[in-house]
């Protein structure tokens, strides 16, 4: 059975950190590009940093850049997002996906239509 399984969230003030983790199952995690997405209230899905599995390549979203950092630990079947200097704007449910097709850059850019979903995690952060 495959699985993507996000854990991490929870409420932090603004100006805090935390990180992340995406466990996968199922599946051949080397072959795939896994990627985090984010679901703000009242907003569409969007895609904030993906990785390749295979050479760890990266991408971000400018709005995250600087701020937020992608990783692998392909021995555990992990991806983490370690997020920092979090805002409101960061406020949202998050999800990683995973598909073998796209690639990091182009799995960056899409929001569905994906191989794999995790049924995400909600981080608040607090003004």
């Amino acid at each position: 059975e495959v699985q993507l399984v996000e854990s991490g969230g929870g409420l932090v003030q603004a100006g805090g950190s935390l990180r992340l983790s995406c466990a996968a199952s199922g599946f051949t995690f080397d072959d795939y590009a896994i990627g985090w997405f984010r679901q703000a209230p009242g907003k569409g899905r969007e895609g904030v940093s993906c990785i390749s599995s295979s050479d760890g390549s990266t991408y971000y979203a400018d709005s995250v850049k600087g701020r937020f950092t992608i990783s692998s630990d392909n021995a555990k079947k992990t991806v983490y997002l370690q997020m920092n200097i979090l805002t409101a704007e960061d406020t949202a449910v998050y999800y990683c996906a995973a598909d073998r097709w796209l690639g990091y850059r182009r799995l960056c850019t899409r929001t569905s239509g994906m191989d794999y979903w995790g049924k995400g995690t909600l981080v608040t952060v607090s003004s």
